[in-house]
């Protein structure tokens, strides 16, 4: 088919519409907007191709279906060589523009309806080397009130398992021993903490000597010293001015100590959780139990780190036993 100099006057209009009325009644970032702009453009680009020329109406599903083969079809064979992120993205505007034709009564059928975007391929959880995640939790400058923090925080991470927003939230009266209530003598003992979770949900988990001795530490050598700038905040990791530890401020001492271990892979305060799910069922712990230390709602959302262990264990058999390769 002949490609036409410009895109077909109707549904260049029909288009910028469907843009208006994301401007003004959605309210869309700029960003956003301008995401939708290229990606519909690009549409419009594919159906001047195909010689669509009257308007919304004429679209049918193959041309729709011709655009998303297009977007991920490899750039040395005519396509744009997209990711299945990116064609993803496309398609669903695509999918908004037709549904809002349909509604404005500029097209009687929704062509895009039957395309379902393809499904990025599920990404499995990073998960660090246990020697990797012990240099990150022995690099923070322990002499140091802020050092005696962050490895406080660190250890923490990955002893509890917990999220970063539950890691701050933690209050002093969160924490208990083994033997009771923590305080700045009872540091090195396991002991529990309480957790809020996704939805409000409540859960103790178990935390470890390590955790323990860092934390004991900080409560004595650290804490008192930020406290005594601030107002009496209940929170047990606060910052330089005494308030609550924000999420931000956990990612940048993360961020730091990776840095100063030499980390090179990307880190980030899931990872440490990830790590302390894998590290857990890779040592034979019951996934049921790791799901109640996650607080995962569902089995199905723990069940993910199996596959990262079955892959560990596949790749030590291949390069261990003597008959697994020819």
């Amino acid at each position: 088919m002949t490609a036409r100099a410009e895109a077909p006057p109707a549904l260049d209009r029909a288009m910028r519409r469907y843009l208006q009325h994301l401007t003004v009644e959605r309210g869309l970032s700029a960003n956003t907007l301008s995401s939708y702009r290229r990606d519909l453009e690009r549409y419009l680009e594919h159906l001047r191709a195909e010689g669509v020329a009257s308007g919304p109406a004429d679209v049918a599903t193959s041309d729709v279906q011709a655009f998303v083969r297009r977007l991920a079809r490899p750039a040395g064979e005519g396509g744009l060589g997209l990711s299945t992120r990116s064609v993803a993205r496309a398609v669903v505007a695509v999918r908004g523009m037709h549904r809002f034709w349909v509604r404005e009564g500029l097209a009687e059928v929704d062509a895009a309806e039957p395309v379902a975007p393809p499904r990025p391929g599920e990404r499995l959880p990073k998960a660090l080397p246990v020697d990797t995640v012990a240099r990150i939790l022995d690099a923070p400058d322990r002499e140091t009130p802020a050092g005696v923090r962050d490895a406080a925080l660190l250890e923490f991470l990955y002893s509890s398992g917990a999220r970063i927003s539950e890691a701050v939230g933690v209050d002093r009266d969160d924490l208990s021993s083994a033997a009771g209530s923590v305080t700045a003598e009872a540091g090195g003992e396991e002991g529990f903490v309480r957790l809020l979770g996704k939805g409000g949900k409540e859960r103790i988990v178990p935390v470890g000597s390590y955790a323990g001795e860092a934390i004991g530490a900080y409560l004595v050598r650290g804490r008192p010293q930020f406290a005594a700038k601030g107002r009496g905040n209940p929170a047990l990791f606060l910052n330089a001015r005494g308030g609550r530890l924000t999420r931000q401020g956990a990612w940048l001492i993360l961020r730091k100590a990776a840095e100063r271990a030499h980390v090179s892979e990307e880190v980030s305060p899931h990872t440490l959780r990830h790590s302390f799910a894998t590290h857990l069922l890779e040592g034979g712990a019951d996934i049921r139990v790791v799901q109640e230390l996650l607080g995962h709602a569902s089995l199905t959302t723990t069940q993910i780190y199996t596959r990262v262990t079955a892959d560990t264990l596949r790749e030590v058999f291949l390069t261990s036993h003597p008959r697994a390769l020819g």
